[in-house]
């Protein structure tokens, strides 16, 4: 009977085929989050040179069996390195991102009250945001109510939006 092979250091068996592949589809998976980033935030994910080319070059490759097999050589090349840094980084840019929208949907809501409520929502937001701008702030609440009325394009809830997102107490 064939005795499975025993790491005489630790005592342990070595990793089956199975989480071996498990292993190594991660890491391509993970390669392929790399080719997915838009060049600006790939260039601030540590990683060695070599992977970086390959992911270069994984980026630019449109047909789907060239790609699969150069997402195929990334993996590999992610299996000799700490891979680490590389998952931090995307962690911080999937938490920056989902930090952005949380801040989008709060001035939204901001927004809407502001429309809805009026006078009420504007003092309270004024006491967060103390230079905030009062009569701008009215005159494009004042102009996004008539629009709406009107039925015509949100001009000025675009422009309160805006006016909105600069104001930094808020978000």
């Amino acid at each position: 009977m064939d005795r499975p092979m025993v790491d005489e250091e630790r005592g342990t068996l070595p990793p089956s085929k199975s989480q071996l592949k498990r292993e190594a589809a991660e890491l391509q998976r993970l390669g392929e989050a790399l080719v997915a980033l838009s060049p600006a935030r790939r260039a601030g994910v540590p990683m060695p040179d070599s992977l970086r080319e390959a992911v270069e070059l994984a980026a630019r490759i449109r047909q789907r069996g060239g790609r699969r097999r150069q997402l195929q050589y990334i993996g590999k090349l992610m299996r000799t390195i700490d891979t680490a840094p590389i998952r931090a980084a995307l962690e911080a840019f999937e938490r920056q991102g989902a930090e952005e929208s949380a801040r989008f949907h709060r001035l939204e809501r901001w927004r809407d009250r502001l429309l809805e409520e009026g006078d009420a929502a504007l003092e309270e937001l004024l006491r967060l945001s103390p230079g905030a701008d009062r009569q701008r702030l009215r005159a494009l609440i004042r102009q996004a109510r008539a629009e709406r009325l009107r039925g015509g394009a949100p001009k000025a809830a675009r422009a309160l939006f805006r006016l909105l997102r600069e104001l930094p107490d808020l978000g």
